[in-house]
Formats: C-alpha cells, sequence, structure tokens
C-alpha cells in the first residue's frame, strides 16, 4: 500500500467513525455560498459527445432478459423508502413485473449485486456463466454518490468476465476507495453522468470513455441549485447541514426522471402502459 492509499484509507476510517454529528458541525463551516438550486437542468456535456443513438433496434427489445442493478449512497441502506433510487426501481418493478429483475443495494455490497447478476444469467447458483449467456446478458447499472462509483466498479468487474453492459448512469457520482469513477469501462455501450458543483460534497464534473468507439457518453449533465432549492422530505439532519446540494440532486424529480427515461429506453416494451404520475415527457437534456 503505498503512503497515498495509506492516508485516504485513515480519513475513510475516521469519517465513518466520527459519524454525522461530526459531518453537521464541519457543515456549518460552510460558505454561504453552498446554498442549493435543482429545478433547472444545465447540460453541460462533453463538446464532443454524440447525440443519443436509436435504441429501437437495442438487443433488449429482442426479449433477452434484463437487469436493473441500482446503488444507494453514503451508509443509506439498500431499501430505504424516502431515496429516489428505490423510487424508481418501484416503479420499474410495477411496469415490468415479469421481463425485468431490478434490486437496489447499499454501495459497499456490490460484489453482492455481482454474485446475484451471476445467478440471474446462469440461471442457478453455483454461477457458472457460458459464453452465450454473457452475450445474451442485458444489464443496467446506476448509482448516487458512493453509489456512482460502485456502477462504474461493478461495469468493470463485468468487464472482466466478458460480459457487456448496456448503460451506466451516475448521479452526482463520488469517488471511493480510489475507484476511478471517471474512465467508463469499453464493455458499456451508454453511459451518462449527472451532476451539481454546489457544496462541500459534490459529484463527477466529466466521465469519458475508456474506448470511444465502443462506448458512447451521452452527457455530463450539470444541474444547478443556487437559485432554485429541492425540498426533500425525511432526510436526515446531517444531509440537509452537510451535504445539502447533493441531497437535493438525489430527490430532485426531475434529474430521476431523466434517469428512469433512459433505462426505459434500452428495456423491452413495458407489460402494461403505467407511468408514475410525476413522470414526464421522457425527453433526455441535449448535451450544449
Amino acid at each position: 500500500m503505498t503512503p497515498r492509499e495509506a492516508h485516504s484509507r485513515k480519513r475513510l476510517q475516521w469519517f465513518a467513525c466520527t459519524g454525522p454529528f461530526i459531518l453537521g458541525a464541519a457543515a456549518c463551516l460552510a460558505p454561504p455560498g453552498s446554498a442549493q438550486n435543482t429545478q433547472q437542468v444545465s447540460p453541460v456535456a462533453n463538446p464532443a459527445t454524440p447525440a443519443p443513438a436509436d435504441t429501437k433496434g437495442s438487443p433488449a427489445s429482442k426479449g433477452s432478459p434484463a437487469i436493473v442493478i441500482g446503488f444507494l449512497g453514503g451508509y443509506v441502506p439498500a431499501n430505504s423508502p424516502i431515496r429516489s433510487e428505490v423510487k424508481m426501481a418501484e416503479r420499474l418493478r410495477a411496469s415490468y413485473p415479469d421481463t425485468v429483475h431490478v434490486k437496489t443495494f447499499a454501495n459497499r455490497n456490490m460484489n453482492s449485486a455481482y454474485r446475484e447478476i451471476l445467478e440471474l444469467l446462469a440461471g442457478a447458483p453455483p454461477a457458472t456463466v457460458s459464453g452465450e449467456e454473457k452475450q445474451r446478458a442485458r444489464i443496467i447499472i446506476y448509482g448516487h454518490s458512493w453509489g456512482g462509483t460502485a456502477a462504474v466498479a461493478l461495469a468493470r468487474k463485468l468487464q472482466k468476465d466478458g460480459i457487456p453492459v448496456l448503460l451506466t448512469v451516475q448521479v452526482d457520482s463520488v469517488e471511493h476507495l480510489h475507484v476511478d469513477d471517471s474512465v467508463i469501462p469499453a464493455n458499456v455501450a451508454k453511459a451518462a453522468n449527472f451532476y451539481q458543483r454546489g457544496g462541500m460534497l459534490h459529484g463527477r464534473e466529466k466521465i469519458t470513455a475508456a474506448d470511444p468507439a465502443r462506448t458512447q457518453i451521452l452527457g455530463n449533465y450539470l444541474y444547478d441549485y443556487a437559485k432554485n432549492p429541492v425540498e426533500c422530505h425525511g432526510y436526515p439532519f446531517w444531509d440537509r447541514w452537510f451535504s445539502k446540494t447533493h441531497m437535493e440532486i438525489e430527490c430532485d424529480p426531475k434529474v430521476w426522471n431523466e434517469v428512469e427515461s433512459l433505462i426505459r429506453r434500452e428495456l423491452p416494451p413495458a407489460a402494461a402502459p403505467k407511468q408514475s404520475t410525476n413522470q414526464e415527457t421522457g425527453q433526455i437534456p441535449q448535451p450544449q
């Protein structure tokens, strides 16, 4: 372990032990300019980012089984009912009860998600996946904060097994334990990044493709919460004090409508045309 890695690990351990009260105290020192804002989507994408491709011929539309994995951020449990990651997963389950496997995980349980994917592809444990089963895999991964990093880490782990990923989506992705969340592995067909710049805690501003010929970066989309704050009901006080804008992008319905729209584009037709009441038109912000 290098000195830098040892130092970072020590900092993470201190963070875990001191808990939210220390975080809340630290938040009081944050400059007033770290105010929040959300409603206006100001997509800031790579100038070289290609326009979203036509997904009519997406492999998922050919009836192959689909798997959607979501990761929550921080130390949030996998099924926290107030979190947008979980709410979206519930909507997807309702729309695709028999054709899509949807499950959320705590970001620290990335290996559990990996094992579950292998078992789903193989049909039963032990998870020995054939070459044909790997090529038929239809996998989508998303996450917020450390969950965004877990999404990239899982895609990278699947790459080592030769398993393709249809789409990864990062929402205010925060690097965790030296896992590079900025470079999307070549087994991922499409990737999108949503982020904000406010407050003491904010996400990855730009993702790139390890192999641009194989991975399409749909965009790096900036949301600004300085003028139009979002009300996040039920969130703990340390989120409100220490990471207010980081919290707001997680509870912003506009962000998650866009994320959900991206995911649905890669899935087979829904069994029933059931849409949530706050679902919007499904238009993806175009990179500027």
